[in-house]
């Protein structure tokens, strides 16, 4: 045992005293022997072949003490707080007490804890109901969509309008002088996407083929190229060709291109129908989710009102790893990350900032209320959520196991159970 006693400070500070027994710290000495012995050497012995006997002679056991009680220190501060039951946050200010041969060492650290919560009222929250009819108008916009996506561009000969395409050619410049990129023969460009700087497509609406279309523009100040940014230019524009979209007649062989699995137009009507129902159901099941979490988060209140620094640091940290982990997935490196999409990790490090404050009384409250209602996932529960982590993520169920300890995965399942409670419970206005 290791006698571990918690005494509490001011806010969320605190002293943990623990002990580290003999038979435990011997270990750690024999482990720091086992590697220091590689680099010393003595009268008749090989190097690394130095008996302990020898060794503890002539330079003391007490040599091995610090490098002892590093290899053991992780398990048995860890052992300390499991047995205060207190949640340290941060990293903890550890210091020797004392270290006397035979006897249990002693020693003490400064730590942080996560501040106590008091809950409100988490069962029948009132959340407000969804509506989750799916309207004939709802249908006929999506049928919409789908013929826009089926439509294909043929010549017309008109003037073009906004959402027509044009295949230009172009050449801009900056006070006659041409600049790099500003060049194209042959462009498709749908007027009304957007895609070129402010003003320019928008110049070429009422133009026909054959046109020839001075469009002067100024570049945005936050411009990519710093040269240009700001300034006016002109960009000469000979228009070749204008396209229109022709959308294809909705029929049942329009229903068949769309969708090889129907027969005909009513068929596909009657399959969006259903898959937009799907999609508001659990719309509104996740909505009555965040509302009913949410309203038990805002009842509760934290011992204090204030959250520690180095919980909010810990969520962003964990946020911004699990957005590279996924990115990375996709074969996309931080670096060209930020290359992309021309922000920075200080950047990016705000935005998850934003919302961790909400974040960590979110967990806070869900803990405390699973300590509050005595959920204690079993064994089999452990078990069951092992099996379908391993089947979601196509691995081994050792393998969830080496990577994720009992104490993670019950602690899962517990908030997981929470949530449930929490929504199972309230009360649709």
């Amino acid at each position: 045992m290791t006698n571990a006693v918690f005494t509490k400070g001011e806010g969320n500070q605190g002293t943990l005293t623990f002990d580290v027994p003999v038979a435990v710290y011997q270990k750690g000495i024999d482990q720091a022997f086992d590697e220091v012995k590689k680099d010393v050497t003595a009268p008749g012995f090989r190097k690394g072949k130095m008996p302990k006997q020898i060794f503890m002679q002539m330079y003391g056991e007490e040599s091995l003490y610090n490098d002892g009680l590093n290899k053991v220190l992780p398990e048995v501060f860890d052992d300390a707080l499991a047995q205060t039951g207190v949640q340290m946050v941060g990293q903890p200010n550890i210091s020797v007490v004392s270290m006397e041969k035979g006897k249990d060492w002693k020693l003490s650290a400064e730590i942080e804890i996560a501040p106590e919560i008091e809950l409100g009222q988490y069962k029948g929250i009132e959340v407000p109901a969804a509506d989750t009819t799916v309207t004939d108008e709802e249908v006929d916009a999506e049928l919409a969509r789908l013929q826009k996506e089926q439509a294909e561009l043929v010549l017309v000969d008109r003037p073009a309008e906004d959402g027509d395409t044009v295949v230009i050619d172009f050449d801009g410049s900056v006070d006659g002088d041409h600049f790099d990129g500003g060049k194209a023969e042959n462009y498709s460009l749908e007027l009304g996407s957007g895609s070129f700087i402010p003003g320019f497509e928008e110049q070429l609406i009422g133009a026909k083929a054959d046109d020839q279309v001075d469009v002067k523009v100024t570049f945005p100040e936050n411009y990519q190229a710093k040269d240009l940014a700001g300034k006016e230019a002109l960009f000469e524009v000979t228009v070749h060709e204008v396209k229109a979209k022709e959308v294809p007649a909705l029929d049942d062989e329009f229903a068949k291109d769309v969708d090889e699995n129907v027969d005909s137009l009513t068929e596909l009507k009657t399959k969006l129908r259903d898959q937009m129902q799907d999609k508001k159901d659990e719309e509104a099941k996740a909505a009555k989710e965040d509302n009913a979490v949410n309203g038990a988060v805002d009842n509760a209140k934290i011992v204090g009102d204030k959250l520690p620094e180095a919980m909010i640091k810990e969520d962003v940290d964990r946020q911004l790893n699990q957005f590279f982990a996924s990115i990375q997935q996709q074969g996309i490196t931080p670096d060209l990350y930020f290359q992309i999409t021309g922000q920075n990790a200080e950047g990016l490090r705000q935005q998850y900032a934003e919302g961790a404050d909400r974040r960590v009384k979110t967990g806070l409250v869900l803990d405390a209320i699973a300590k509050a209602e005595d959920i204690q996932p079993s064994e089999q529960e452990i078990a069951k959520e092992v099996k379908a982590l391993a089947e979601q993520y196509n691995m081994e169920e050792d393998a969830v196991r080496n990577a994720l300890t009992d104490d993670m995965l019950a602690h899962d399942i517990a908030v997981k159970q929470v949530v449930d409670l929490i929504v199972d419970s309230a009360i649709v206005k």
